[in-house]
Order: structure tokens, then sequence, then C-alpha cells
């Protein structure tokens, strides 16, 4: 077996359990605001919007889909909400994006969904340096979450004044699965970086989100020294895999640490008329 072949081998497995545990789950059992309809689950998130995950569609195609489409975007309309709705390229049918466009639904920016084995990531923990003068600290505190929604709004220029209220429930796990928040600060305590993990109850899988660098900071090695810390948190709990949903911009550097591109998705979200916002 040549190297490709094994590569590919390995991103077919990580794939199809990726689908049958995390897609296949939806949200973790007990999640707030979440509801099974059909196929898919959807759910409220406070103060962003709305968000729709399925495994498949059982069939559904035609006239059928495009009824379906059309009363989850009304559900939500209906309360004034933005929603996404989470396709993933292998999704069937295979005209799906063009039902969702036709729907109104605008597709966002393609991402990559990697996974690796968690104790490989996490191997790399103390080979990856940081900074002098940083360090990475795990934080539970409004002050803190404060402190990344300042970084946050740096870096991407909009509003993030739902995140502080979103980690506060995710910490304290209200929120369905266990979170995990950490920080890259300076000596001089400024939050440089940050990013958390999410460990999926019930399954073999941590995701990996976050990782906002403020621009001074950026090819100083904090992006992959936060993947291998929350690698190795995953691994402490006994979770097998790490998966991100990685944006061209860090998935070379996921993949440089062992993680594998085995799938893409592409959010496609729907606005009511007077606007609104979503986050994750």
């Amino acid at each position: 077996m040549t190297t490709y072949e094994a590569e590919r081998g390995r991103a077919a497995a990580y794939r199809a359990a990726y689908d049958e545990q995390l897609r296949g789950r939806g949200f973790a059992p007990g999640t707030p605001g979440t509801e099974r309809v059909g196929p898919v689950v959807r759910r409220t998130l406070p103060g962003q919007g709305g968000l729709i995950l399925y495994r498949d569609l059982g069939g559904l195609e035609g006239d059928a889909l495009d009824a379906f489409i059309a009363a989850q975007r009304d559900h939500f309309a209906a309360r004034g909400l933005p929603v996404e709705w989470k396709y993933h390229g292998h999704d069937l049918p295979a005209d799906l994006p063009e039902r969702l466009a036709a729907a109104g639904f605008t597709p966002g920016e393609r991402e990559t969904v990697v996974v690796g084995e968690a104790a490989s990531v996490a191997a790399q923990h103390g080979g990856v340096p940081l900074p002098e003068g940083v360090r990475l600290r795990d934080v539970t505190g409004r002050e803190d979450f404060e402190r990344i929604r300042e970084l946050s709004e740096t870096v991407w220029a909009d509003d993030r004044s739902w995140l502080p209220p979103a980690m506060e429930e995710w910490v304290a796990g209200r929120d369905g699965d266990p979170c995990t928040v950490t920080v890259a600060e300076s000596l001089a305590g400024e939050v440089v970086s940050a990013a958390w993990v999410r460990f999926h109850r019930h399954t073999e899988f941590a995701s990996l989100w976050g990782g906002s660098t403020l621009p001074n900071w950026r090819g100083r090695g904090l992006y992959r020294a936060l993947v291998a810390h929350r690698a190795a948190l995953a691994l402490a709990r006994g979770f097998g895999y790490v998966q991100v949903d990685a944006l061209e911009s860090s998935r070379p550097i996921l993949e440089r640490l062992g993680l594998v591109s085995a799938a893409t998705t592409v959010p496609y979200t729907w606005q009511p008329a007077a606007g609104g916002g979503k986050g994750r």
C-alpha cells in the first residue's frame, strides 16, 4: 500500500467515525434549546440564532426536501432569528446546495474537517515552544471571558458580546458537553491568543475551537501550542480523537501536527430581513 493509499484509508475511517459518532448524535443529550425534527436536530443558541445538524437526510429529495428546508427556515424566521444549515460536501442528494440557495440560504467560507489521534497530537505538547514570556492558562471566570471577547473582536472585527455568557454556560456544564477554555497570555497580562475544547460525551471525539491570535503575535507557534495543549486535555479525559473545522489559513498547520483532512463543510446561512448575528 502506498503512502497516498494509507492516507486515503485513514481519512475514510476518520470520516466514518465522525459521521457516526458526532453527526449521528447531533448535540449532547439534554442540551438546552435542542429538538429533533425528522432527520435533523435543530437548536436555538441564545443571542446568536439557530443551527441545524444531521447525520443524513434520510433519503429526502425533490419537492419533499424543498418543503422540509423551507419549514426549517420558517421556524426560525417566525422568531426573527438567523439560522445556519451545516452542510457537508459528501451529503446527499448532490443538489442539496442548489436547493438551500433556492430557499434563501447563502454559503459561507468552506472549512475542512480535520481529525487526528489525540495521543499523537498531545505527544507534541512539550515540543511546541511558546514565545518567551508567554504562558498557557485554563480559565473559568467572567473576567477572563471578557478579555477573550476583546481579543476576538479585535481579530475578527465583529460583535462577540455573545461569547462571555456562552463560555460561562460551557465551562459550568450547563450547555451539554463539557468544555475547557485556554488563554495564552503575556507577562504583562495581555491575552494574545485563546481557544477552547469541547469534550463530546458518549463519543471518542473532542473538538477544538477558537485559536484567534493577535496579528503581532502570529507565526510564533501559539496556535500549534494551543492545539497540542487541548489534545493533551482530551487524552487525559480518555478521548481518542481531536477534530477541527479548519479554515484554509489553519488547515496546513493542523496537517503538520498530524491531523488528516476527512471532509469539507460549508455553513449555509439564512438571515431575517432585519439582519442579525451568529457565532459558535
